[in-house]
């Protein structure tokens, strides 16, 4: 759990940089359950499978799994409940027009609390072709050896 300017970041989905290319984010609310809450705070949180959807004009999060919350007992959640996000409806109709387009995807990237809100970052993104993927590998090991080099050559 970092915290940025007033941001507590509850989780984070890294391979979603590395299987799409972001073309924008979008911010929105969550409806959640009292449990949901407190597991959240825990960080007891998987963005690992989640995706968003649009159903009836609504956009929902799904596949994210929210561990139940042990002193809840009976009034537990379900971990992989289908959630609803919460936009204005302009931002609504222009991911809706946004998502026509072949290939085009929500991905939820990070989930965090701002001002005591349960917010979740949404990415509109292109899948990434095997070559982009392995571009992106030897960018990252480029910049590695570089940061190396230059802490044995600061010695």
């Amino acid at each position: 759990m970092k915290k940025e300017g007033g941001i507590k970041i509850v989780a984070q989905n890294r391979k979603a940089s590395f299987h799409y290319h972001f073309l924008e984010k979008f911010e929105a609310g969550m409806m959640l359950t009292g449990s949901e809450v407190k597991s959240l705070r825990d960080a007891k949180v998987n963005l690992g499978d989640a995706y968003a959807i649009f159903k009836n004009g609504e956009l929902w999060l799904l596949n994210c799994h929210i561990s139940p919350y042990e002193p809840a007992a009976g009034l537990n959640h379900e971990p992989m409940r289908s959630r609803k996000l919460l936009l204005h409806k302009a931002e609504i109709e222009k991911l809706i027009a946004k998502l026509q387009e072949k290939g085009l995807t929500l991905v939820p990237t990070k989930i965090y609390f701002k001002q005591g809100r349960a917010k979740v970052e949404l990415a509109l993104a292109k899948g990434k072709q095997l070559f982009d993927k392995r571009e992106s590998i030897k960018r990252k090991e480029s910049r590695r050896t570089i940061s190396r080099a230059m802490k044995f050559k600061q010695r």
